[in-house]
This record gives C-alpha cells, sequence and structure tokens, in this order.
C-alpha cells in the first residue's frame, strides 16, 4: 500500500533528527568498523570513514528529500481516444529495490531516503567492512518508521554472506522489482550473473580527460589534477588523461603535469610516445586502457585529432564521464555529441558528475546504463510508469 506523501515526508524528517541526535552513536559504531578494517584499499577505507562532515551531509541530504515535490503520479501523457477512453499514464514506484553496497554507510541514509520518498520498498546489503555503522544507522530508519506507526518493511537491512546473498538474488525470498550494485566491477559481474530481476549497473568509471589543442593549459591543469587527487575513491575521478599532440608548448604541459602528479604521490604511466617523459613508465599492455583504478594512478596518452579522442573514450572509457579542454565551440560540440559517457564536460571536472551537484539532492546511484535511467540517479528518476485507462463501456 502506497504511503501518503505527508507520511513520506514525516519520516525523512524524522530521520534527519534522529541522525543528529545520535551522531556520537553513528561515530562510536563506525569506529569499531575502522578499527576492523585491516585491508590495504586506500579507496575502501575513504569510502568507510564516516566523520562530522558526512553526518552533516547525510542530514542534508534528507532534508533535500523533504523539500523536494512528490515524484509520484506525476502526469507524463494524457490521451482521449476516438471512443472517449481517456487514458492517462503516470509515474509510479517500482515496489521493492535492492541496493548491493561497499562499505558506505552514508549511502544507507541516501539512497533508502531516495527509495523510500520515491514510494519504494528499500532492501540494503551493505558490506560486511560496514556493518556496525549500517545496523546502526538501519535502526534509526526503524526508529523513525515505527514512531510514525509505519511498518519497518519498508527499510530492511540484509546481513548476508556472499553465499546467502547469491542464494538470495537467484530465489528472492520476497518480492524484488530492481537491483542497483553500486561497487567494483566484480560486484556488479556477480549480481548480474545471479540476479533473476532487472539490473542498473553503478559505479565503473575510468573517466577520461582530453585535451585539445585549442586548450588553456592552465585550465586543463587544474581539471586534471582536481579529478584526479581530490577523491580518488569516487566514481567520478579521472583515470585516463589523452593529449593532442599539436597542443601548442606541448612538452612543457606534459612536464608541468608531471611535477604536479608526482606532488600527490600519483604513479604515471605512459603510452609509447608520452613514456618517453622522465617520470612516466611505459605500460605494458593495452588493456590498462580499460581499468579503473580507485588509487594514485593515472595513464596519459597521445592522439592526433578530437575523432581519435572520441574513438579511445568510446572503446575504453566507462560510459560514466569525459571532458573535453578546448576554446574551441565546435570542437566541444563535435565530442559532447559524440561521446557515448552519461556525462559529457567541457572545460569542467568530471567530479561534478553527482546527484547533489547536478542538483537532484543526492542519489541512489550512478547509472552507466542507457536503460532505464542514465546518469546520476535523483528522486525524480527511481520510479517507472502505469497507464490508467478510463472508460463507461468500450469494447474492441
Amino acid at each position: 500500500m502506497m504511503l501518503s506523501i505527508k507520511q513520506r515526508n514525516s519520516i525523512l524528517s524524522r530521520m534527519a533528527s534522529l541522525i543528529k541526535e545520535e551522531s556520537s552513536a553513528i561515530l562510536a559504531a563506525n569506529k569499531k568498523d575502522l578499527e576492523a578494517y585491516s585491508g590495504g584499499d586506500i579507496a575502501m577505507f575513504d569510502r568507510l570513514k564516516v566523520d562530522d562532515a558526512k553526518i552533516e551531509g547525510m542530514i542534508v541530504s534528507l532534508e533535500q528529500l523533504v523539500a523536494d515535490s512528490d515524484p509520484l503520479g506525476k502526469e507524463l501523457y494524457n490521451f482521449t481516444h476516438e471512443n472517449g477512453m481517456n487514458i492517462v499514464n503516470k509515474t509510479a514506484p517500482f515496489g521493492t529495490i535492492l541496493i548491493i553496497y561497499e562499505s558506505r554507510p552514508d549511502v544507507t541514509v541516501e539512497a533508502g531516503g531516495i527509495a523510500f520518498k520515491s514510494g519504494n520498498k528499500i532492501l540494503l546489503k551493505g558490506g560486511k567492512e560496514s556493518l556496525n555503522s549500517n545496523l546502526k544507522i538501519v535502526e534509526l530508519w526503524h526508529k523513525a518508521l515505527t514512531e510514525n506507526e509505519v511498518s519497518t518493511s519498508w527499510v530492511e537491512y540484509l546481513n548476508y554472506d556472499r553465499v546467502k546473498t547469491q542464494a538470495f538474488l537467484e530465489n528472492p525470498t520476497q518480492k524484488l522489482d530492481l537491483i542497483v550494485p553500486r561497487g567494483g566491477e566484480k560486484l556488479i559481474a556477480f549480481v548480474k550473473q545471479h540476479a533473476t530481476c532487472p539490473v542498473i549497473v553503478s559505479g565503473r568509471g575510468n573517466n577520461f580527460v582530453y585535451v585539445d589543442k585549442e586548450a588553456d593549459k592552465e585550465l586543463a591543469m587544474n581539471i586534471i589534477i582536481n579529478g584526479k587527487t581530490a577523491k580518488i575513491s569516487a566514481c567520478n575521478a579521472v583515470d585516463k588523461v589523452i593529449i593532442n599532440e599539436n597542443l601548442p608548448n606541448k612538452e612543457a604541459f606534459i612536464q608541468d603535469l608531471i611535477q604536479q602528479l608526482n606532488e600527490f604521490k600519483v604513479e604515471i604511466l605512459g603510452d609509447a610516445q608520452l613514456s618517453e617523459f622522465e617520470g612516466v613508465a611505459a605500460f605494458e599492455n593495452e588493456d590498462i586502457w580499460f581499468e579503473e583504478f580507485l588509487d594514485y594512478k593515472i595513464v596519459l596518452g597521445s592522439v592526433v585529432s578530437s575523432t581519435e579522442a572520441i574513438e579511445k573514450i568510446n572503446k575504453y572509457g566507462g560510459g560514466h564521464s569525459a571532458v573535453i579542454v578546448t576554446k574551441s565551440k565546435k570542437e566541444a560540440e563535435f565530442f559532447m555529441e559524440s561521446v557515448d559517457s552519461a556525462a559529457v564536460y567541457q572545460n569542467a571536472s568530471t567530479r561534478f558528475t553527482d546527484g547533489g551537484q547536478f542538483g537532484l539532492g543526492g542519489e541512489l546511484a550512478i547509472s552507466t546504463d542507457k536503460l532505464h535511467h542514465r546518469g546520476p540517479m535523483g528522486l525524480h528518476h527511481l520510479v517507472t510508469n502505469k497507464w490508467y485507462v478510463f472508460g463507461n463501456g468500450q469494447i474492441r
């Protein structure tokens, strides 16, 4: 049964208050997770950590959801048949959504809130490394629901290991309408292999910056350094930079780029041409162009034209984000129309591919699929549609 918008907003508001009230308890639970984490993955650790800024982000995301309009029941189409029937298409909830994610306790709030406000029941399957944090946050979800006399089944946590998760994917013990895996390629492949309902792929980046021959070099430098070093654990980070060989004073630009990347201790790999520069190691296999690093690691390459850059990005990129740095409006339009990515940029960092930055108030995921939605999936994208046909006895 669908909850009213008043009920949904009341629960979200209460959840925001509870996170503020229980912030110390959330941080204490997260401290247990951090102390227990023994892996060497710095990106995983960064996503796992909860601090005051992340707590504030959780609260803001819920407050933004409350302030946003109801995504359900929006009229998309209205047609009157020649026989008098009125045919209307409106937005509707999916039903039950399972999100599987690694290490990010803030997803337990943000994804749960977006799914709930859009009228969906949410099943949360976090990684074992964030179990204490997630269980504490779900406890608050259940308190907010119970205080508003709504069943806790609207937000459930699946504390399953890999074997139980696979069994659930292959034979769900409850109705399941959509699965969103948020994480690395191994997680995505695992879910797609075993799922029996639609899956929206989210999380893979491998984003490119193309420095055109008409680029502002200082601007290009800032965009590359920001995209690579601001947050290596993000799927919107930069992994590949390709430079037009006709860029004026190209050698000086590359040497400056190497120096700045070295300051952040970024490992630099290059193709046959750019590996000739001191500080750039040659890579052994072309397959490295496919890799998403989530690390202080970058690949530099050289191209002769925008066309070659586009072909390279479309072959190797993750379909997430791509940038052209250029002063030429014509080159930018050609690049942006031709590159097959969810988000394409002229003269701006890939780090902006984010639901909050795009004005969505947050995101359930960033989809690199083309169905059902592409790019950041905010509140108004986590819906399907439904046809309402009003007649008075028409038959065909």
